[in-house]
């Protein structure tokens, strides 16, 4: 422990040094434009501008792609909230109640309480990743195929105990996405499945162009077909401040979805954007009103008399 400890307190001295910060706010606000380019998410972000870091030592290289990273997942909640179009897969969750909070006009709230809800939960997650990343690296070594089909059910399960709908629905739609999902190359015996001739298939249908075309392009088509455009959403820098009882209505929630993303973040696969679906699924579960829900409520978890 106390060898952890002068290794945290040595990379800390190194991090929080001026010239290393300079780096880690030019790759947030780099990736936080980025972010904002539907379809375009962390990975892709990071792929594109590897090349700006050829010239760097490895200190400030790794700080300015980690800088890059966060900015472009907190980037994608942008558009989300402002146009209904995610940025990247994990805020799609963002788009439904974000979205109609902006159209309530309270979009600079929702993009504050996005910017600190992100702040807090990463923050966390990197102390309790430090601190527990010896067992979870020998955990992750003897991680095989029979933890994966346990993690597949376990999707399936939280998905049928979270549905509040028509559980025949919510099982059909299951059963959709795992046929959507079998669309590409199998990672087990290489067989190409259901490409019908486009090598283009061969990556399967990615969360990200699903959710674009699903929210996006309904957006879009729903714009199209009124006589006046809708007025551009621009809040102002002093309505980013959320009001007190959104603070306190958001503040369990925040709490709540940062132990959540820790949790399902430590398991292998695309853990942010399950953790997001989750997250929101747990929240109106436990909500008193979640027929607010998808209506521009900044409340996610129980409601108080």
């Amino acid at each position: 422990m106390l060898e952890t400890l002068a290794n945290l307190g040595l990379g800390f001295s190194v991090a929080l040094s001026p010239p290393i910060l300079l780096y880690a706010f030019a790759g947030c606000l780099v990736g936080t434009l980025v972010g904002v380019l539907p379809g375009v998410g962390p990975l892709a972000g990071i792929s594109l501008l590897l090349p700006a870091t050829f010239g760097l030592d490895a200190t400030r290289a790794i700080v300015m792609l980690a800088g890059i990273y966060y900015g472009a997942m907190y980037g994608g909640s942008t558009t989300a909230i402002l146009m209904r179009i995610p940025g990247e897969a994990a805020s799609v969750m963002t788009c439904i109640d974000g979205y109609a909070m902006a159209r309530k006009g309270r979009g600079g709230a929702a993009l504050g309480i996005a910017a600190v809800g992100s702040y807090v939960a990463g923050t966390a997650s990197v102390v309790g990743l430090m601190l527990l990343a010896p067992p979870l690296a020998a955990f992750a070594l003897r991680f095989g195929p029979p933890e994966y089909v346990a993690l597949l059910l376990l999707g399936l399960l939280v998905l049928a105990y979270m549905s509040s709908g028509s559980m025949t629905k919510s099982l059909a739609m299951a059963a959709l996405g795992l046929l959507l999902g079998m669309v590409g190359i199998d990672q087990m015996s290489g067989y190409f499945r259901f490409a019908y001739g486009f090598v283009e298939l061969g990556d399967g249908l990615g969360v990200v162009p699903v959710a674009v075309g699903l929210f996006g392009l309904a957006e879009i088509l729903a714009t199209a077909g009124k006589a006046m455009p809708p007025d551009v959403i621009k809040p102002r820098l002093r309505e980013l401040l959320p009001s007190r009882q959104e603070w306190r209505e958001s503040a369990a929630p925040i709490g709540r979805g940062t132990v959540l993303g820790f949790l399902i973040g430590i398991l292998p696969g695309s853990a942010h954007i399950i953790s997001s679906f989750v997250s929101y699924a747990v929240e109106k579960r436990l909500s008193k009103r979640p027929e607010e829900f998808g209506h521009g409520a900044c409340r996610r978890g129980r409601s108080r008399p």
